[in-house]
């Protein structure tokens, strides 16, 4: 589907125009790149980052002086452009490094609806698969960590990887007693990477927070994505989580979790069954409407059930991560960025959720958000004017249905991020609590999703079931229920 241009207001776009050079500032801050070989010169690595932001940042001040003065489709026109050239240049970058730094281009790829259809085509090839490291290189990592070379451990290996993501890359093999696995090896020196990319994350949050969020905690929420970041590459975690996500939603009529194989399983490998299915791309083009819907809001119930009910989460919701099956049912398969709720989390930012999605009332949101550290106090804002800017991600709950779209995310992103609009006082006086870091990630990530989808249906009722106990609201929250019900009384 194409997006006209026309339906992106001029304040949007010149917001729009800045995305991708922002996006490139939180990439940097939320990196651990490291190449396929392993990594012997972080002063390289460290200047291509560096002179990525340089070059981005010195691109949107020539962008902003031809805009002085002109008439608002010309000042649209060099807008665009310096999108569609920024987009290029962070793609052509990112794409030949491994790690967040990668991961963080691969979201901006598909959340940035409102980028020109040009920007979204450069940073589209941050979705394909990485540059492989050797097959030497990963059999190494085999060996050690397994006691022996792939072709010993495993009946049969293929050198070849089938995917090659931003820490590791898969291999598909047989065990010896006759199971299809998919085998995820991490690429040898990322460990080294962590910590310096890691420092550089935190000055790069403090200059984004001295531009554009005075109120923003730079340090707090370094050190949410330190500590998430070093999880995700210990796969011994991820396979902890594995066993926990396949307890949460064992036998669910619709999520399916991988299963674990923990013999084959260490630090840096992990094994789990090899699934077949269709990627992001083949179920767009191939799936009906109906087993779209069904996918979508699939997709939507996984992660509500495990913020709401469980307080896990998966915070890595990209199109990559999922196997898509016929039936609409979808298959999860990276649990390596995982957020628990740790005690009190849930319950400060709740009350600011429940503000907004449940009564409605802008008074209460601004309250609870002061309280929450979401606001500084003292901030003297028409709370109406709060409401309005917050609420925005959250409008499929606010209202009876919804359809998700790209063009609803195309307005959406145009005013959560126009810090010359009309919400700019409420941009500069506000903070995001670390705790909230990788929720808001997961918030966006699916709704770019759904929107893709073209998901429709009672959202508002749907997250009353997670949120106030209400009654199903669709068929697969009926099937959900009886799931719940089955599960209780085994």
């Amino acid at each position: 589907m194409t997006v006209s241009r026309k339906a992106l207001p001029v304040a949007g776009a010149a917001a729009l125009a800045t995305a991708v050079a922002i996006a490139a500032v939180a990439a940097v801050a939320a990196s651990k790149s490291v190449d396929a070989k392993p990594v012997t010169n972080r002063i390289n690595r460290t200047t291509r980052i560096w002179r990525l932001s340089i070059r981005n940042s010195a691109r949107f001040a020539v962008a902003k002086v031809r805009g002085i003065g002109s008439a608002d489709e010309r000042r649209a026109a060099i807008d665009e452009e310096f999108a569609i050239r920024t987009a290029e240049d962070v793609a052509r970058e990112l794409g030949q490094m491994k790690g967040v730094l990668m991961k963080a281009g691969q979201m901006i790829s598909f959340i940035f609806e409102s980028l020109p259809e040009d920007a979204q085509a450069a940073l589209a090839t941050l979705q394909a698969d990485g540059e492989p490291m050797s097959p030497t290189l990963a059999a190494q990592v085999v060996a050690e960590d397994l006691g022996g070379s792939p072709e010993h451990v495993f009946l049969d290996w293929t050198d070849r990887p089938v995917a090659a993501a931003s820490i590791g890359q898969v291999h598909r093999a047989v065990t010896h007693d006759g199971r299809d696995v998919a085998v995820k090896v991490q690429y040898p020196g990322v460990h080294e990477a962590i910590e310096h990319d890691l420092d550089a994350a935190e000055v790069m949050y403090g200059m984004f927070s001295s531009m554009m969020l005075k109120g923003l905690d730079a340090k707090g929420l370094v050190d949410e994505l330190r500590m998430r970041m070093r999880e995700e590459l210990d796969y011994r975690l991820e396979a902890q989580n594995l066993l926990t996500f396949t307890e949460v939603f064992a036998n669910h009529p619709w999520a399916r979790i991988p299963t674990l194989v923990p013999e084959c399983s260490t630090g840096r490998v992990l094994t789990t069954e090899w699934v077949d299915g269709m990627s992001f791309e083949q179920f767009m083009r191939d799936a009906s409407r109906d087993t779209k819907q069904r996918a979508g809001e699939v997709l939507w119930r996984f992660a509500q059930h495990a913020v709401n009910r469980h307080g896990i989460f998966n915070g890595d919701p990209h199109p990559g991560n999922y196997k898509f099956h016929h039936d609409g049912s979808v298959t999860f398969l990276d649990f390596g960025l995982v957020k628990r709720w740790q005690p009190g989390e849930w319950e400060s930012l709740r009350p600011t959720l429940d503000a907004v999605i449940i009564d409605r009332d802008p008074e209460l949101v601004v309250a609870a958000m002061e309280e929450s550290g979401f606001l500084r106090r003292g901030h003297g804002i028409d709370p109406q004017v709060v409401f309005d800017y917050v609420s925005s991600p959250y409008r499929p709950y606010l209202v009876d249905e919804f359809r998700f779209s790209r063009e609803w995310m195309i307005e959406t992103l145009g005013r959560v991020i126009d810090v010359k609009g009309p919400h700019a006082k409420v941009i500069e006086a506000l903070n995001m609590p670390a705790s909230f870091v990788i929720l808001d990630r997961v918030v966006w990530g699916v709704n770019a999703i759904l929107g893709k989808l073209e998901v429709e249906g009672p959202f508002r009722a749907m997250l009353l079931e997670y949120v106030a106990g209400g009654p199903p609201a669709t068929e697969i929250g009926a099937a959900e229920a009886a799931w719940m019900r089955a599960g209780a009384s085994s």
